[in-house]
């Protein structure tokens, strides 16, 4: 197999980064195509009580495990299997389970922090940025934690203000220079989609 194609998406939390990620690869009907989530490399804490996990700042660089994440996408570029570690969001810290992961001809690393390290951002041959006002990202960001990941609507306002906003500012809104293309979801993003599109289905896969 040669080399896959590596794609990168970021932008702030609930930008709507999944959303493009599903309309790209339904518009492109391209199946073979790996999709890896940043935040299963959220550092283990399972030494940490729960008490403390739940105060931790998740919007920093310093709270992924760059060098694993770094390490398992060169294995994949290398067209060598990994495991993958699994994140559990009720817990804080990351499932005992891990997933067996094999390389495909397209890898997508999607996440708020994924175009902060130079290194990982050298191995893209396309970055992405999806951008989406503050207050709509608050919204959709309050519905999917108490709806989907058991959270309350005071704990997760309380993480929004302390560390959520401050850190998008600080981290993931500067990284949109490092973007080869600016996706603004406020409405549509159809005409970026097609561009992205066309691009991968001149990938054989």
């Amino acid at each position: 197999m040669k080399k896959p194609f590596f794609m990168i998406v970021a932008g702030g939390s609930a930008s709507g980064k999944s959303t493009v990620v599903k309309s790209i690869l339904k518009k492109s009907g391209i199946q073979n195509v790996l999709v890896i989530n940043q935040d299963d490399y959220y550092l283990d804490q399972k030494d940490i009580p729960m008490s403390e996990r739940i105060k931790m700042n998740y919007d920093s660089p310093e709270s992924v495990d760059i060098e694993l994440l770094k390490n398992d996408l060169n294995q994949l570029l290398q067209g060598k299997s990994i495991e993958k570690p699994i994140y559990d969001y009720n817990l804080y810290t990351r499932s005992e389970k891990k997933e067996i992961i094999e390389p495909k001809p397209i890898i997508i690393l999607e996440g708020i922090l994924s175009l902060t390290d130079q290194n990982i951002r050298d191995l893209a041959d396309l970055k992405l940025y999806v951008e989406l006002d503050d207050d709509l990202r608050f919204i959709r960001r309050l519905t999917r934690d108490v709806k989907d990941r058991g959270r309350s609507m005071n704990s997760v306002i309380e993480q929004y203000l302390k560390t959520v906003k401050p850190m998008y500012h600080l981290y993931v809104k500067p990284t949109k220079r490092h973007a080869d293309m600016i996706i603004p979801n406020d409405e549509k993003h159809s005409t970026a989609v097609d561009v992205i599109v066309n691009m991968l289905k001149t990938i054989k896969e």
